[in-house]
């Protein structure tokens, strides 16, 4: 039994839900998201409350439940507060700054590296070494925020690169005498 599918999301004041034709719509005050419900669950909406279920008792239909209730709380969650994801940059020369609607990146290459950011994200650098991703679809701030990462992936023995701010990089020994 799916621990996450079987509690009901609550709707925060000034959020609609719209079931259409295997679709929902979630509205919010930061916008609005589209997702595709799959056909082995069914989404009801109920006194202020989106409840979703298992068409039947198999192990999609199972998986289904679970991932379509996680992804209908992100779009919920993302309408009313966003997502924001940052990371921060470590080694001599390194630093970003905002360009209009992207994003100029110096990472140690023979030339900058310009990242126009897609509809929906912005971003933003509070200081030179870090960068600030926010945005209303989980998904698309994550990926964003993974490919500036990989532009420069942290590596083991100085830690020299972009990472994100909670993560922890494995140091490694260098080389003996």
């Amino acid at each position: 039994m799916s621990r996450v599918g079987k509690h009901p999301i609550i709707l925060p004041a000034g959020v609609t839900v719209t079931l259409t034709d295997g679709q929902a719509v979630v509205k919010g005050k930061l916008g609005e998201l589209k997702c595709a419900i799959s056909d082995k669950v069914t989404v009801t909406v109920e006194n202020n409350e989106v409840v979703v279920k298992p068409v039947a008792d198999t192990k999609e239909c199972r998986m289904q439940w679970g991932t379509t209730r996680a992804n209908l709380n992100n779009m919920v969650k993302g309408v009313t507060e966003g997502f924001v994801r940052k990371l921060e940059m470590i080694g001599v020369g390194y630093r970003a700054q905002t360009t209009g609607k992207g994003i100029k990146l110096s990472l140690g290459f023979s030339h900058d590296i310009d990242y126009d950011a897609p509809a929906g994200i912005k971003i933003a650098c509070p200081e030179p070494t870090q960068i600030e991703i926010s945005g209303m679809d989980k998904r698309m701030v994550g990926a964003v925020a993974s490919e500036i990462r990989a532009f420069r992936s942290p590596e083991p023995y100085k830690g020299k690169g972009v990472k994100y701010v909670e993560e922890t990089v494995r140091r490694k020994e260098g080389k003996k005498k």
